[in-house]
């Protein structure tokens, strides 16, 4: 009894594996009631309508062939090879009726039929009659018939008119099918009990065989919820669940990529939280304790407390800019715009560093510098900006830069350039995300967020423009951004 339970209790009826099984059954018992109806209930008047169809093809050959040479040969020809008894008779002679030596029925035991279908013809009013009669119908002696066997007896006009009226008949017996659709009532049981077997059997490998990749592949996401990035779900036979396999693949690499970014941007951020936050602290500590009345000192360590307040400040910001440009809350106000004059300003704006620092800034437009652009101006002027204090970062020891304008018919580039320590092929296409740091960076003291390069990512293809970077290890860096005119 309790296994029984148990059983029960295992079978979920919403699962794919029933489902499939139960739809199969269901299918082979529909296909195996309409051949059951057709073959039991559906036979006898099919046969019937087949015979009738059969016996109308018949008269309609002899009518064609009506009055020709060979006309007698004809039926004798179609009497014989189709079983079926033949007369043509006017009113008061036979014209032609199956000869005695020819083991075909005499004429005078169809004489009841012949009289029915006679009357069907005359009173209808039409060029033939057909009706199906019984030996009972026909009050035929039992000694000629076989229990209550049927005739299908057909009269049709070969010619009607008043001089001559000429009549055909046609009698084909309809042999009972009660004894076939017997045996096929046998046959049907065993065919329906090894159709079912099967059906069975079949359909419930066939589910297993289907929802068993489906399971293994709900068993893996069961481990991609509980926190286990980057597995493999593995697919079956069947094209659309190795597509669901290979999409939660991609979903899992990309959510232990997301992971880890997300495990890098708490590390990074909390350092650079932490880091003016403690000097902010130490410093105001130092002018309560030491410096307070030391009005030099004082001011010097108010000095170190304002940058770090600003370094706060533009991280938030430069934070609170990439998110709304990646949810696409910040709308573009695009103008057009000289391109060469937005990079000039951009490259005055940083003039400090020359006159301090000795730098080398270039910047190379075409003839004319006339180069115009749809764009939100402010955004590309950030991206330009971005690229060019990324430069000044990671340039080399010749403190050049270079900010080159190229345009063509439909589209403009801008790239920057610097002769630094460049970047490893394998972290190129990893540099774009936040708060990334190539290995063989070497950052000269100015301050960052290390946001700059996710925000150029995100305005250039807010503005359905291209971006790329050009680099090689020891020679430096381009970096570079399309835009179409």
């Amino acid at each position: 009894m309790m296994k029984q339970q148990a059983f029960k209790l295992n079978i979920d009826r919403k699962s794919i594996t029933f489902k499939l099984w139960a739809y199969f059954i269901l299918f082979s018992l529909l296909l195996l009631g309409i051949l059951w109806a057709l073959q039991i209930f559906f036979l006898n008047n099919y046969y019937q309508q087949m015979k009738i169809a059969e016996t109308t093809r018949i008269a309609n050959v002899i009518s064609s062939q009506y009055g020709k040479e060979d006309f007698l040969d004809t039926i004798r020809s179609l009497s014989v090879s189709n079983d079926m008894y033949i007369q043509i008779e006017t009113e008061d002679t036979i014209l032609f009726s199956p000869s005695k030596d020819s083991n075909r029925t005499p004429s005078y035991m169809y004489l009841p039929e012949m009289g029915m279908v006679r009357k069907q013809l005359l009173e209808g009013n039409r060029p033939s009659a057909s009706i199906i009669i019984s030996s009972v119908e026909s009050n035929m002696a039992p000694r000629h018939r076989d229990g209550d066997k049927k005739i299908l007896a057909y009269a049709g006009y070969l010619e009607n008119s008043n001089e001559n009226t000429v009549i055909l008949y046609i009698f084909s017996p309809l042999f009972p099918v009660d004894s076939t659709v017997g045996i096929l009532r046998s046959q049907l049981i065993y065919v329906t009990i090894i159709s079912l077997s099967l059906a069975f059997f079949l359909s419930f490998y066939l589910s297993n065989r289907i929802s068993k990749p489906i399971r293994r592949i709900n068993k893996t996401a069961e481990k991609l919820a509980a926190g286990e990035y980057g597995i493999q779900f593995e697919g079956g036979h069947y094209s659309e669940i190795i597509q669901l396999a290979n999409t939660l693949t991609l979903a899992s690499n990309e959510l232990k990529k997301t992971d880890s970014l997300r495990k890098d941007l708490i590390a990074n951020v909390s350092h650079d939280l932490r880091t003016p936050l403690t000097m902010v602290k130490s410093y105001a500590e130092m002018i309560r304790d030491l410096s307070g009345n030391n009005p030099e000192k004082r001011a010097a360590h108010l000095e170190v407390i304002i940058e770090e307040a600003d370094r706060l400040n533009l991280l938030v910001s430069d934070m609170l800019a990439l998110s709304r440009l990646q949810t696409r809350v910040t709308p573009l106000e695009k103008t057009t715009f000289n391109l060469c004059e937005a990079a000039q300003s951009i490259v005055n704006s940083y003039g400090l560093y020359t006159e301090k620092e000795n730098y080398r800034f270039i910047l190379e437009c075409p003839k004319g510098s006339d180069v115009q652009i749809s764009a939100d101006e402010n955004k590309i002027k950030q991206v330009i900006s971005n690229l060019f204090y990324n430069a000044i970062k990671y340039c080399g020891t010749d403190k050049e830069i270079i900010v080159r304008i190229l345009s063509d018919e439909t589209r403009c580039r801008c790239e920057v350039s610097d002769h630094g320590m460049g970047i490893p092929q394998s972290e190129i296409d990893q540099i774009w995300e936040r708060y990334f740091k190539a290995s063989t960076n070497h950052v000269r003291a100015v301050k960052g967020t290390g946001l700059g390069l996710s925000i150029v990512k995100e305005i250039i293809i807010l503005h359905g423009g291209k971006y790329g970077v050009k680099s090689e290890e020891g020679k430096g860096s381009t970096f570079w951004f399309e835009l179409k005119k």
